[in-house]
């Protein structure tokens, strides 16, 4: 198991925890809308680390965007394999022709 799978294991372990003892039950009890905004202010840090070509900075920043992405994705009941199965369709698909057949 990767530790993808495992933080998204952990992730859907918790939605039922309290939020008060839980930092994943409390972004997921504020609802999907919350984890979506929540994860977009995680890609913004991100998006500033590597344009100041802060490599440390940019790595700490990506860890919270997988983070925040997996939570984003549970609130609205998706699942990691599905979007890991998703990427393993397009495996192998140039991504000029993938973008053409949408």
């Amino acid at each position: 198991m990767s530790i993808l799978e495992q933080l998204s294991a952990t992730i859907e372990a918790r939605k039922g925890a309290d939020p008060d003892t839980s930092w994943t039950a409390k972004l997921l009890s504020k609802g999907p809308e919350k984890c979506a905004e929540k994860f977009g202010e995680e890609a913004i840090e991100a998006i500033i680390a590597a344009a100041k070509d802060d490599r440390e900075n940019l790595i700490y920043e990506s860890a919270d965007v997988l983070y925040h992405l997996l939570v984003m994705l549970s609130a609205r009941g998706v699942s990691l394999a599905e979007v890991l199965a998703e990427l393993e369709r397009r495996e192998g698909t140039s991504g000029i022709a993938e973008k053409a057949a949408r």
